[in-house]
């Protein structure tokens, strides 16, 4: 029996689970998989302590689900041992499908598939492994359990998953203003017909909570050299499948053959054993050697970027809240185009344009109810001495363009 094992960990200190089957699965490679997948991407271009894994978030947000089911068990809220162990691992295997640098490559190496559905392939192919013990967990995962109040523990907008990793980005990238009181959150959790409500007199702390989620998104998650960064390896990718698609000769290591060979569907992925056994094998690691490599490839395209991310010679970015004119874009093409003496193909790579969005609370969305003192359920957003939260419920836009350093 393992499941007395004691996990240190840099946030919470020495945490627990009660479950030998948990430990199981952390043993598991899908599992280790994520001590190669960095939890904040590139972020550490900016802040560099910001080194931390899905592994240490994974296990953090598990150890917060533990504390909100406990807590939940004291209000006299039954919850059985299956149901409780299950939520653990719903928790626990959340991020289990996110690629390599997590969110930057979301949609790179694959076609509109999230990693949520990659966690999903993923449980249940564990869930074979494990002759069936994780179906419950499956069916809290993918909201499908009759119990509705595990999911929104597991995503939603007061999840365990939010608020292990504002804590834990604070923490490592210094960034105090996301801190958040997770432990006083958690106390003041409650269930109304099987739904998750906060007591009253802890509204203040989630009026906290959603304001240090915006602030971290400016500060950190959206910074603007992140974005820099993050935009030039997702081109990076880009170029690299595009060159191999049209037959230029161009060196694929053999862990990413599979994804820059092949425009690969959700369908595909579910259905395909060596795509998944391919994407197991796959971590920031690889993706890295492969760019060191094409830094020397002949494409000015490939070699700039790669070469640029590389020595942290990142492109300049200008944000802005209006749009960005066609002839500020022209002028910019025109001026690499000319610099690089690349033809127009090759320009939407090293002129990169888009757009950002922050929406710390969305009102109509998974709400967050506030359980008043006379029993009724109120829309935090609606409660009357809180105009910050009505405020950050309205979602900012802003755009960007990014271009060479070379280009004056």
């Amino acid at each position: 029996m393992i499941k007395n094992k004691i996990i240190n960990d840099p946030v919470y200190g020495f945490i627990t689970f009660p479950s030998e089957l948990i430990f199981k699965i952390i043993d598991h490679p899908y599992f280790q998989r994520l001590r190669r997948i960095k939890q904040l991407g590139l972020t550490d271009v900016v802040y560099p302590g910001a080194n931390h894994t899905r592994f240490h978030h994974a296990l953090g947000a598990t150890y917060l689900m533990s504390i909100a089911l406990d807590t939940l068990r004291n209000k006299n809220h039954a919850i059985s041992e299956e149901e409780y162990e299950a939520a653990l691992i719903a928790i626990l295997l959340h991020d289990i499908g996110h690629g390599p640098f997590s969110h930057a490559l979301e949609y790179g190496l694959l076609t509109n598939v999230t990693h949520e559905d990659i966690s999903l392939i993923l449980m249940k192919k564990l869930n074979e492994d494990f002759e069936g013990k994780l179906e419950l967990a499956i069916q809290i995962f993918s909201n499908k359990y009759k119990r509705k109040f595990f999911h929104q523990l597991v995503s939603g907008q007061l999840d365990v998953d939010r608020l292990d990793y504002l804590n834990r980005d604070c923490y490592f990238t210094g960034v105090t203003e996301g801190q958040v009181s997770f432990d006083r959150i958690l106390k003041m959790l409650n269930l109304v017909n099987d739904e998750l409500v906060v007591e009253e007199k802890g509204i203040y702390s989630i009026e906290n909570f959603l304001n240090a989620r915006r602030l971290m998104y400016w500060q950190v998650y959206l910074h603007k050299t992140v974005i820099s960064a993050e935009y030039m390896l997702l081109r990076i990718i880009q170029r690299a499948k595009e060159l191999y698609l049209n037959n230029e000769k161009i060196f694929i290591p053999k862990s990413l053959e599979v994804f820059i060979k092949n425009h690969i569907s959700i369908q595909q992925f579910a259905t395909n054993q060596e795509i998944i056994t391919s994407f197991i094998l796959l971590d920031d690691n690889d993706i890295w050697y492969a760019i060191k490599c094409w830094q020397s490839e002949k494409d000015i395209v490939l070699s700039t970027l790669c070469s640029s991310l590389l020595n942290r010679n990142l492109f300049k970015i200008n944000i802005s809240n209006k749009e960005f004119t066609k002839e500020e874009i022209e002028l910019l093409k025109a001026k690499t185009k000319k610099y690089y003496k690349i033809d127009n193909n090759g320009l939407d790579y090293l002129v990169i344009k888009g757009t950002i969005s922050n929406n710390a609370y969305l009102s109509k969305e998974k709400n967050i109810n506030i359980l008043t003192k006379e029993g009724k359920m109120i829309d935090v957003a609606k409660a009357a001495d809180l105009p910050n939260i009505k405020a950050m419920s309205k979602t900012v836009h802003k755009n960007f363009i990014c271009w060479s350093k070379e280009i004056n």
